[in-house]
């Protein structure tokens, strides 16, 4: 018996309606990007290992899919570090090149390596997909795509600011209507880890912060102590748990947290520029929230972090980001300040379709079903399907003069929305006899009647 075909888990494929609505996102995606700037890249599937590993943290590298040597590289392994045990050592000598995790490190070595060829500072977006072996699971997939935005060469907080009207244009034209942009800033995590007296513990403690809204105070407190936190830090940081109240609350709040904070105080002046410049510029429906848990990213996130969430929607982020002034000095290239951020299509797409959002125009419906009454008619048509289609529309014959009952039901199938019926009646008037699916109507009309109805 023939093994019943299946793809691994956490891939998809998509049919012609999904790959419609994922186009839809696409292009809409595409076209805020191209508004605000940005000119399109692509980059290789996959990279050296050496270019992606190290540069995500030991979680991120445990998620990067590596593709083994082939042919005479085979011989590189290192079977001794096998019989040792090391089977990292060994993982890694079996393989040269993995699948890209995302887009920014990529990026960024694109950057250097294409630095003399760039004029800086340089607005780049990027719609590819990546991939990661993450556990799947609901709005999380080992294949998905992402779609970024990034500028290099320019600390300017205004690309800041843009961003956020960015996530806030994008989401509002894909109709999403509540959605919540968090912002933090890596400085203002860091004066928390200053504060504390555990300045080398940044990552330990801020990651440990994030899950505030998933594991609780004790549980945080716990998690801290677990990873060797001090009890005299742990009181320091215990007061930034009852910071509450709105956005300009929480930052007056935090000032005073972080008054003996240099790089603390500097988070904050930056997080009030860009709040304070959107809020004079206006958004259209996104809330705008500082968030001091917000802590993704902090292996290479060197200012402000960007998290989106959709609201009412039981799903993680849909988009992300935030400023990486070093990331290209990882290859050699010094000084060269980067922001950027990403959508994330896929969970987008889930959003978009729990709350049944996409636009009736979204389809792959064809316009419009010659009938195959025969080889004379078929021959008659195929030079009106000809016209028709140079002027834009969706047009097909039937391949073969079947019942019609097989032909009606392909059209059915295929969502049709006219059907165009010519017999030798309608060849001696040079008319046609339209039907539309929806209505049942049907009337005899000329081809450029018909040309002019459907490019309505």
């Amino acid at each position: 018996m023939a093994q019943k075909p299946s793809i691994p888990k956490g891939t998809r494929d998509f049919l012609p309606a999904e790959v419609a609505k994922r186009n839809y996102i696409y292009d809409t995606i595409r076209k805020s990007f191209e508004t605000y700037g940005f000119s399109p890249i692509e980059t290789p599937s996959f990279e050296l290992s050496s270019t992606l590993l190290g540069k995500y943290g030991e979680e991120g590298d445990r998620l990067i899919f590596k593709i083994l040597n082939s042919g005479e590289k085979v011989r590189k392994a290192d079977l001794q570090a096998l019989e040792d045990g090391n089977l990292a050592r060994f993982s890694n000598s079996l393989s040269e090149k993995a699948l890209r995790y995302d887009l920014t490190v990529p990026f960024a070595r694109f950057v250097v390596q294409h630095q003399n060829d760039l004029s800086f500072p340089f607005k780049r977006y990027q719609i590819q997909p990546v991939w990661r072996a993450d556990r799947p699971q609901h709005g999380r997939y080992q294949e998905f795509y992402q779609c970024d935005a990034d500028v290099v060469g320019s600390d300017s907080l205004l690309y800041e600011v843009d961003f956020v009207l960015l996530f806030d244009e994008v989401l509002s034209n894909l109709r999403i209507p509540d959605f919540t942009i968090m912002i933090n800033n890596r400085k203002i995590l860091s004066g928390i880890a200053e504060i504390s007296g555990e300045a080398e513990n940044i990552i330990t403690i801020t990651v440990a912060i994030d899950k505030l809204d998933k594991i609780g105070i004790d549980g945080v407190v716990k998690e801290l102590s677990e990873k060797g936190i001090s009890e005299t830090a742990l009181e320091k940081i215990k007061p930034l748990f009852s910071i509450t109240g709105d956005t300009a609350s929480r930052i007056s709040q935090m000032k005073d947290y972080l008054k003996d904070s240099e790089i603390g105080q500097e988070g904050i002046a930056e997080l009030e520029y860009v709040l304070n410049k959107v809020d004079e510029l206006g958004i259209k429906n996104a809330k705008l929230e500082f968030d001091v848990t917000l802590a993704r990213g902090l292996n290479y996130y060197t200012g402000a972090i960007f998290e989106v969430k959709a609201n009412g929607v039981k799903m993680g982020s849909i988009c992300g980001g935030g400023r990486y002034d070093d990331l290209t000095g990882i290859f050699g290239m010094k000084d060269m300040s980067g922001v950027g951020i990403s959508f994330g299509a896929d969970r987008i797409y889930d959003v978009i379709t729990e709350l049944d959002l996409f636009p009736e125009t979204v389809d792959n419906c064809l316009d419009l079903l010659f009938i195959n009454f025969g080889e004379t008619e078929q021959d008659y048509c195929l030079k009106l399907v000809k016209e028709i289609r140079a002027n834009g529309i969706s047009c097909e014959i039937y391949p073969s003069s079947a019942k019609m009952k097989k032909q009606m039901k392909y059209a059915n199938d295929r969502g049709v929305k006219n059907i165009a019926l010519v017999g030798q009646n309608e060849i001696d008037d040079n008319t046609i006899q339209l039907k539309n699916m929806d209505s049942g109507e049907q009337s005899a009309m000329s081809l450029s009647q018909i040309i002019e109805l459907l490019k309505k």
